[in-house]
């Protein structure tokens, strides 16, 4: 048996699966992945040193904690597919957004030990944020058992259900937001002289450190934010032009819509 499996070898998957690795939580020899196109298989076993397979069934069959990353459009196919293979005991990962518990334990016509999740790429970096939210035949031992593999690559929160559609949004989908908050910041900076690689070295490192700011101060983002804004500064004066351009309710509107969509899947 094979301490996690993981059927889906994509960004996600492949994330989670350097996050793990990284941290020393698992040996290589301790996961196994499957997908149904070899050249994925051949980069993750290259890159990783995993066991690799095309057949869902195996990876299924042989796993204590099994992992489903794959699209929620696929998710339905996947699950018919290895349904029978699923030891009695192992605890189903999904990480398809907007498949609520029961829909998934349906599709899997007899009891399985479900648990949803949502977690993010920068889970490469080892800096991950995942929400796990766990069916009702989960034990706590179980449910601690896969937060420890996913707090391996950063930080995990149980959530109740009805919030799975919100993590999308403020966490699953936001490092593209993120990405292109950056983007914009640096380009802004090249505009005013700066070379493209510094502009990009100084606007990730500044989202960087005021991500860290916050969460080890514990203090408000407005209280935070005041503390940069001198009077007549150069800081409220951008403040000023964010406020004006809708900054904040864009960002707001663009999560409404990462929400609406999660909850149409």
């Amino acid at each position: 048996m094979k301490k996690i499996g993981f059927i889906g070898c994509g960004n996600m998957a492949n994330a989670m699966i350097s996050g793990i690795l990284a941290s020393g939580a698992l040996k290589p020899a301790e996961i196994i992945a499957s997908n149904h196109t070899l050249p994925k298989l051949k980069i993750a076993h290259k890159n990783f040193g995993i066991d690799v397979t095309p057949d869902n069934k195996k990876t299924a069959s042989e796993s204590e904690i099994l992992v489903l990353a794959v699209k929620p459009q696929v998710c339905k196919d996947v699950i018919k597919e290895i349904s029978s293979a699923v030891p009695e005991n192992c605890i189903v990962v999904t990480l398809a957004a907007g498949m609520t518990i029961t829909q998934l334990e349906k599709l899997f016509g007899r009891p399985v030990k479900l648990i949803r999740a949502m977690p993010n790429t920068p889970a490469l970096v080892r800096e991950g944020m995942t929400a796990l939210c766990p069916g009702k035949t989960v034990t706590p031992v179980e449910l601690e058992q896969v937060r420890s593999l996913f707090e391996s690559f950063g930080r995990a929160e149980t959530v109740s259900e009805n919030m799975m559609d919100a993590v999308t949004a403020v966490s699953g989908s936001s490092p593209a937001y993120v990405f292109m908050f950056i983007e914009a910041m640096a380009d802004a900076a090249v505009m005013g002289g700066m070379p493209r690689n510094k502009a990009y070295t100084f606007a990730a490192q500044s989202v960087f450190g005021s991500a860290k700011m916050l969460l080890e101060t514990g203090k408000h983002p407005g209280e935070l934010k005041d503390m940069v804004c001198s009077p007549a500064g150069t800081t409220i004066e951008a403040v000023a032009t964010l406020e004006k351009d809708n900054f904040r309710g864009a960002v707001i509107d663009a999560m409404q819509s990462c929400i609406k969509k999660s909850e149409s899947m």
